[in-house]
Formats: structure tokens, sequence, C-alpha cells
């Protein structure tokens, strides 16, 4: 459905890997080192889908560890990966990762399904033993208190090494298919914590009167997340407006016919109607203006809205913001209404992750089909849609000044996954997730977006269960089942998390 391209380059994660081994093992098993490295050379090639992959090679002495904890930290990585290709010493693993603090996931992957009991040697018995080291690693890391993931499972080669004494061919079998979906998480969870620490905010205007759930620390944010708050003026985007050529707002209305549906009045809502010639021209206008805005602070995220007197000048400047802010989410730039600077946070790790991230809150609850629809007057994620989303224009944007151009649209059917970003009482953010499922089920010609959610239980038992966590009440709906891809984001970005 996308066609526009992110307005800025996809930042890879930068993740370290070695293998591990006991150096008495290779003058007693010829063949034994080399057949481990190969395993690791594997891995690394796999695993650089993915991310920047930086692989030491096979450390098999105390020493040599050192070594590779100083190689990873001049490195700058994300994320580690000890694979545990044979037995080794947990004094040769645990200097590394005292020495490089980035987290560390210990790769259990024996190579075959099942030993050849009849014809197996010790030399080839040792190339299967990954498992034997762990337990021995979990304790040294626990009592020296550095936390640790295990990942295990086959290794997942397409082809039998000469060396072995046994089918190694385990690519299809669900062990090896579940331990790469498992590691392919772990780096592209990475990938946020990276971004992240990168990424300059927008805070366009201020945040809706009286939502105290929205108000956030800024330092509090960047201290937890790395983020940069940048807070912009509408002034600074007004100038902007007032600079627009008319090939730029040529451009903006190619690029909104590409993407949208222009509407014809709304058979219900007499407040929703086809979109005026003049509704139309201010979005395109603002739109550009919204792009250069983007561009010039080197935004990865927004978060606006202004409130305005009525008839005034920043009443008309934000009437026009609909559009242009969802042209933008759908170029990687996630625009988060009502100042919600945690659901823009929300939707700028949905989108890091390829998985979307429109901004929604509940809008209503259809017990006939027992779902729950989540939408929002407000920008839509476009790559994410069900069809072309439609543009209506509104007498007025309920609750708020003004009056302009509206999207109307629903997430594609199929499986999907809420994420919410809320703060505690304590000043800390918290993860809620929910998967569920978008259904084609009735909504409502009224210019908002909205979708049918049908979650796992009941909308009267869901919804007791989400309120009792203390959300925001925005969210950000992303397609696809990612519970276990959002827990691993807030492993690594150390931020509790909750699965409903």
């Amino acid at each position: 459905m996308n066609k526009l391209l992110p307005l800025k380059d996809t930042v890879k994660p930068r993740i370290g890997l070695y293998s591990i081994g006991l150096q008495a093992y290779w003058n007693q098993f010829p063949g034994l080192r080399e057949r481990l490295i190969e395993y690791g050379e594997f891995i690394e090639k796999k695993m650089s889908t993915w991310g920047e992959i930086y692989n030491y090679g096979l450390v098999d002495t105390e020493g040599e560890g050192r070594n590779v904890g100083e190689w990873l930290n001049s490195k700058n990585v994300d994320l580690v990966f000890c694979h545990a290709a044979t037995y080794s010493t947990s004094s040769t693993v645990l200097p590394i990762h005292q020495i490089c603090r980035a987290p560390v996931i210990f790769l259990n992957l024996q190579p075959s399904a099942r030993i050849n009991y009849d014809q197996t040697t010790t030399g080839e018995w040792l190339a299967q033993c990954g498992a034997c080291p762990i337990p021995e690693f979990s304790n040294a890391f626990n009592r020296a208190e550095i936390p640790f993931h295990v990942v295990n499972g086959l290794l997942g080669l397409n082809y039998t090494p000469a060396i072995s004494l046994t089918n190694e061919i385990t690519h299809e079998r669900k062990e090896a298919i579940r331990a790469w979906k498992e590691i392919s998480e772990w780096i592209r969870a990475a990938a946020v914590s990276r971004t992240l620490q990168s990424s300059r905010f927008g805070f366009l205007g201020n945040t809706y009167s009286g939502m105290l759930d929205m108000y956030s620390d800024f330092t509090m944010l960047q201290a937890q997340t790395g983020i940069h708050i940048e807070v912009l003026e509408m002034c600074e985007l007004n100038q902007l407006v007032s600079e627009v050529t008319e090939s730029e707002i040529s451009k903006k209305m190619n690029e909104v016919y590409e993407m949208f549906e222009i509407s014809g009045d709304s058979p219900s809502d007499p407040i929703a109607k086809k979109p005026s010639h003049d509704q139309m021209e201010w979005s395109y206008k603002v739109a550009a203006a919204q792009e250069k805005l983007v561009r010039e602070c080197n935004l990865d995220a927004l978060s606006y809205y202004y409130h305005g007197s009525p008839g005034g000048e920043y009443e008309k400047l934000q009437s026009g913001f609909i559009v242009g802010h969802s042209l933008l989410t759908a170029r990687g730039i996630p625009c988060a209404g009502e100042g919600d600077l945690k659901t823009a946070l929300a939707m700028k790790i949905c989108d890091i992750l390829g998985v979307g991230g429109s901004f929604s809150e509940i809008v209503v609850v259809d017990y006939e089909d027992e779902t729950i629809l989540l939408g929002h007057d407000g920008p839509f994620h476009i790559a994410i849609s069900e069809g072309k989303p439609i543009l209506r224009g509104m007498g007025l944007y309920h609750g708020k000044q003004g009056t302009g151009v509206s999207v109307e649209a629903k997430v594609k059917t199929g499986p999907l996954t809420t994420l919410n970003v809320t703060q505690t009482g304590n000043g800390k953010l918290k993860l809620i997730i929910s998967e569920a499922e978008s259904t084609n089920g009735p909504t409502m010609k009224i210019g908002n977006t909205q979708t049918p959610v049908k979650f796992k239980k009941h909308p009267d038992e869901y919804m007791t269960r989400w309120f009792a966590e203390a959300p925001t009440h925005h969210c950000a709906i992303s397609i696809g089942h990612n519970a276990s891809l959002f827990e691993k984001v807030g492993k690594l970005l150390n931020i509790p998390t909750v699965t409903l």
C-alpha cells in the first residue's frame, strides 16, 4: 500500500557474536575447531539479514575472553550473542561480559536433531554438546548479577559438513524455525534501542488541556529511552507555510491522490462532507510545510496539538494538519496527536520494527460482534490500511477548534498487536501489549479512523484487565502478532512490560 519512500534510512543494530570452546580439545580432536568456526560463520551470515554483525570468532581461554570484551566495546555493539559451540569454562565467558556490558544472549543451537548413536565418537559428540556449559554460565552470571537470555533449538543448516557423522540438515525443522525467529526478534529489538538513542522527537504546540495521562517529563523520556525532544513553535511552521511554492503544492496533491480516496458526503453525519477545494488546497500547502519542518529539524517522530483561539491564525494552521501528518507517518516519521509523546514513542517502536503503528484509542464497543473499535480523529499509518484511506471534509473537529480534512480508514484485516506506552506513579515507563485480530466488521462514516478489534477475551474482561494496568488512553496499532517482539524491546530498553 505504501509507495512513499522513508524520509530517513533505517538504522541497523550493531551485533556482537563469538563462539566458545576449550583449548584443550583442539589437539585431541583434529578438525573440531575448524568445524565450530564454520558453524559460527553460518550464524554470522544468517544474522546479517537484520543487523551489522561483528564476529570475533572462536574464544577458548580466559585471557582471550578479556580481549573479546575490549574488542566488543570498540565496536559499540548493542547486543552480544555467545554461541555455545561446545563445552567451555565459565571463566572464559564471564570476563567478556564484565567488560562489555551490552545485553547477552546465549545460543544453544545443536547442529543435528539426533546424533548417530552407533557411530558417534567423542569428537563428534563435542560438536553437538552446546547445552552442556549453559547451566554453568547461568550460575556464574547470576552470581555476578549480569542479566542474560538463552535461545534453545537447532542450528538450521541446509547441508551436512563433510566431517559430520550424522544428518545436520535441520533448516525446515520447527526447532530451527522457532530458534531463528527468536534470534531475529532479538536483533530487530536491538534496532529499536539503537535508533531511539539518536532519535529527535518534535513537540509542536502543547498537550491537550486536562489530559493528565498525556503529561510527561522530557528529561524522564530521554533518560529512559535516549530520545531527544525538540520543542517546536507554531510560528516556525507558519513561516514555512508562507514559503511553500506552487510546485510543492502540486507535488503534495499528487501524493495525496495516489495514497487517498477523496470522499463524497457522509451518508450519516452532516458534519462529514466531501472535502472542499479550499480545504484540500490548504492541506496540500500545510503538508509541504510539515515535511520541510521535519527535514530542517531532522525529526524522527512528532507529537503535536494546538487548540488556538477561534478564528486565529494558528487555528487555521492546525486545521490542515491531519493529511500531512498521515503522509509523514507513512514515511517513517510517526505523528501523534493531542501532544501525546508516549504514544509517539509507541508508534516509533512499531515503525522501526516495520509493523506500522497507527494512533488509536477506544471508539466504541460492539457487543454483538464482541469487538472494540479502535481509532482516532487524526493521522493514520497508510502503510497498514485496508484499501485506500478516505479523506472527508469535517465541519468541525470534535472537542477541538476549527474545521478541515480528516482521514477515514481501517487497519488491514488479520492479526494485529496494540502497544501502549504508559507512565507509572514512580515515573517509570511501562509497555502494555495486546495481541488481537482486526475484523471486517462495520465502521462509522464520520471521518475518523476505526478498526473493529477482537481481543482474546470478551470486551468487558479485556477492558477490566487493560484499565487495571493504568494505560495512557491512546495506543499504537501494529499488524501481526508481535508480543514476543515487543517484549524483547522492553527487556533491551529495561522498561517493564505487561502482555495481556
